[in-house]
C-alpha cells in the first residue's frame, strides 16, 4: 500500500507555508515526514500544488486549484491504480510507526476508510482511504463540499482509537510549531 502526504493546503493559520519550514535536522518538515514514511512505506508520495521540493520525491500533483483535501483524493486514486492508500497530513510530524502499523493491520476490505481517532475527534488526515470512496470525493468536489468528517460518518468507516493525543498533535499556529520544534529537542 503507497501513502501519501498531504501538502497542498493553504498554511493560513500559520501565516507561511508550513510544509517549507525546517524540522528533525531536515531543510523542511516536507522532507522529514518524507524521509520517516519511506522507513515504513515502500513508495511515499507527496500531494501538492506544486513538485519544486529541494529533494528528490514522488509527487502527485492536484488536478485543479483547490484547497481542499477532496481534490487531493479525486487526484491521487486517478494517478494511482491501487485500491487503498495510507494519508498523513504534513503537518503531524509525530505520527510514528505503531500509530501507522495499528491502522494499516486493522483496516479489511470491506470498509471505505480506517481513521485515526482521539478523545478530542477524528484524524480524517491520519489513515487509510479505499478506492470505493472516490465517486463521493468526485462529487463532493462538484458539488464544492469539502467535509470529511461528514464523509467518513456517512460511509463504512473504521475509527481506531488512540487514547494518547500527543502523536496527532497539528502544526497549524506558529506555537505550535515553537513547541514541536521544543519536543523534538527534549526527545
Amino acid at each position: 500500500m503507497p501513502c501519501v502526504i498531504f501538502s497542498g493546503g493553504k498554511s493560513s493559520r500559520m501565516l507561511e507555508d508550513k510544509s517549507l519550514l525546517p524540522f528533525g535536522g531536515f531543510d523542511t518538515l516536507i522532507e522529514y515526514q518524507y524521509s520517516k514514511l519511506s522507513k515504513i512505506f515502500s513508495d511515499v508520495y507527496i500531494s501538492s500544488k506544486n513538485d519544486n521540493f529541494s529533494f528528490t520525491c514522488k509527487t502527485i500533483l492536484d488536478e485543479k486549484n483547490v484547497y481542499a483535501p477532496t481534490i487531493g483524493f479525486v487526484s491521487i486514486f486517478n494517478a494511482l491504480h491501487v485500491e487503498k492508500v495510507f494519508v498523513l497530513s504534513v503537518d503531524t510530524p509525530f505520527v510514528g510507526r505503531n500509530e501507522i502499523k495499528r491502522i494499516v493491520d486493522i483496516d479489511e476490505v470491506s470498509f471505505d476508510a480506517s481513521i485515526a481517532k482521539t478523545a478530542f475527534g477524528s484524524h480524517p488526515l491520519c489513515g487509510v482511504y479505499h478506492r470505493s470512496l472516490l465517486s463521493e470525493f468526485k462529487k463532493m468536489l462538484a458539488e464544492d463540499n469539502h467535509k470529511l468528517g461528514f464523509l467518513l460518518k456517512n460511509s463504512k468507516t473504521h475509527w481506531v482509537d488512540f487514547e494518547e493525543e500527543d502523536a496527532f498533535s497539528n502544526l497549524n499556529h506558529p506555537h505550535e510549531y515553537q513547541e514541536a520544534l521544543l519536543r523534538l529537542s527534549l526527545d
